[in-house]
């Protein structure tokens, strides 16, 4: 059992390195995700490693510490309408946008684990390459965890990842498999690039962004962490550019600088000048855009 003072440290550590608030109740979770590391690193207990932790810590234990806690839960084409409202309304729209300023679309999936966002987005555009004619598509994807950025890489999956939220005919044409699992093909994963960041630290030299998708990840920080990353995330992106959040995430009450859009089924945020507009182009767009 890990202790009230181990307990207390741990999560001040996580919190000042991740920005991962654990609260209350939580023993559990160090107590089931920690062994594995204290054992990779050679401590015969947990308590051995907490204890230099405290007195002579190093960045990769610490990380390793970090990345551990990290909750990495995700699947293909997650809750859909995302995705739908992406590829019926948001991509046109962005692509004339792009077409017009001579300029790429740029995507950043800001909490990438092991990929199967990310993917889905590239999967997305490939499909709507007619649509994207002449327009060059950058999707960044970041994680703070190293091991789930080093699996996305690769893009190789288990038969249970690819039945989560993977239609049947995108899993035939962009999947090889052998004995290893599935693999997604080259043309797929050549269209995304990987990068490890923290999202409590700054992203500015990254630029800007006409879709950022940062979903699910809010729910795990405090809330000076959730106003801080906001508001950074609304100088990230560009001008009628569409923030995503978790379908239970909102902005509402922790910046002024980002409004949610009314008019779709989903969490999706934009700079506060830029709502107006955008609400009156969805009306517009009528059916093809999911109602609230």
């Amino acid at each position: 059992m890990i202790s009230t003072d181990d307990y207390t440290f741990l999560s001040a550590l996580l919190r000042r390195n991740s920005g991962l608030a654990l609260g209350a109740g939580k023993e559990y979770l160090l107590e089931s995700r920690l062994p594995p590391v204290a054992l990779t690193f050679g401590f015969s207990s947990l308590d051995k490693m907490v204890t230099v932790l405290r007195t002579r810590p190093h960045a990769e234990l610490v990380k390793a510490v970090c990345d551990a806690m990290t909750t990495g839960e995700t699947f293909f084409f997650r809750d859909t309408v995302p995705f739908d409202v992406m590829r019926t309304f948001m991509l046109p729209e962005l692509a004339e946008r792009c077409r017009s300023g001579g300029r790429p679309l740029r995507i950043w999936c800001a909490a990438a684990s092991t990929g199967q966002e990310p993917l889905s987005v590239a999967m997305m555009i490939a499909e709507a390459s007619g649509s994207l004619a002449g327009i060059r598509v950058d999707v960044m994807a970041s994680d703070y965890a190293a091991h789930a950025l080093n699996r996305a890489r690769r893009g190789t999956y288990t038969q249970m990842e690819v039945q989560r939220g993977l239609p049947d005919r995108l899993l035939r044409k962009y999947f090889t498999e052998d004995q290893d699992g599935f693999h997604v093909v080259d043309e797929i994963r050549r269209r995304v690039t990987f990068r490890e960041l923290n999202l409590t630290e700054s992203f500015r030299s990254m630029g800007q962004f006409d879709i950022i998708l940062c979903r699910n990840v809010l729910i795990y920080f405090d809330t000076e962490t959730k106003k801080d990353v906001l508001d950074r995330l609304s100088a990230a992106l560009a001008p009628g550019g569409y923030l995503f959040l978790g379908s239970t995430e909102s902005a509402y009450g922790l910046t002024e600088r980002l409004g949610r859009l009314s008019a779709i089924q989903t969490s999706v945020h934009m700079r506060r000048e830029d709502i107006a507009g955008a609400e009156l182009t969805l009306r517009d767009a009528g059916p093809m855009v999911p109602a609230a």
